[in-house]
């Protein structure tokens, strides 16, 4: 296999040594000695180092989720394009450039949390008595799922805001009124989705109750939890 080949081949899992990969069809490529290992964290700099040429991109997947684990290149053009951007940052317009984009996406997140909260509080649609703990139940599932990076379903854009909404409210009890995060689920395919379904109908039934103005136990899960919610 040649080089110009093997760059077709990615993105690349970590190889067995430091200085090699491996490819989709699990051959192990060792890494040319005058490239260099970009880690993640800079979009801006990686984004140009891999337009800029050559390079493997290298992913490591744990469980159902992938995480990048860096960009190998050439070192002279990692070196330059860092160079080149730190230049460019240290302009009073790209000072200013970023600064107002910043305030676009503090905005907008101001935005999303507060449509967010609304359309968890519709889903709720709690009975009149039980509004105050609707909007307390809104507040602390907003708080948890809306931050940007926290990597909850009220972050994905393939679903709809009520869906999200709801999943969300859904995986919050999950973890507040229930046993779930203690218990010892069975390595058995299947068997923590099966989990998950039995407590998300009840959590539904709870739920109900409330959406019913049924007599609520003080001892009740749902309050337990929300009582011991730090605003």
């Amino acid at each position: 296999m040649t080089f110009e080949d093997s760059t077709e081949h990615g993105p690349f899992q970590p190889g067995p040594r430091p200085d090699t990969v491996i490819d989709r069809y699990g051959n192990v490529l060792t890494i040319p000695h005058d490239w260099k290992l970009l880690p993640p964290g800079d979009a801006g700099l990686t984004r140009r180092v891999k337009a800029a040429g050559p390079h493997w991109v290298v992913q490591e997947k744990k469980g159902r989720r992938t995480f990048s684990r860096g960009v190998w290149a050439a070192s002279a053009t990692i070196l330059r394009i860092q160079q080149e951007l730190e230049a460019e940052r240290s302009t009073d317009s790209y000072v200013k450039k970023q600064a107002a984009s910043a305030r676009r996406r503090e905005k907008a997140q101001a935005a999303y949390v507060e449509d967010f909260f609304a359309e968890v509080v519709a889903f709720l649609e709690f009975h009149r008595q039980y509004e105050s703990i609707a909007e307390q139940l809104a507040k602390a599932v907003t708080r948890h799922a809306t931050p940007v990076g926290s990597g909850t379903v009220a972050r994905t854009q393939r679903i709809p805001v009520a869906q999200r909404a709801e999943a969300a409210v859904i995986a919050w009890m999950r973890h507040q009124t229930t046993g779930y995060d203690d218990m010892v689920i069975p390595r058995v395919r299947g068997k923590r989705r099966e989990v998950r379904r039995l407590l998300a109908k009840r959590s539904h039934a709870l739920l109900q109750a409330y959406r019913r103005g049924e007599s609520i136990a003080s001892d009740c899960p749902l309050q337990v939890a929300l009582n011991n919610e730090v605003d």
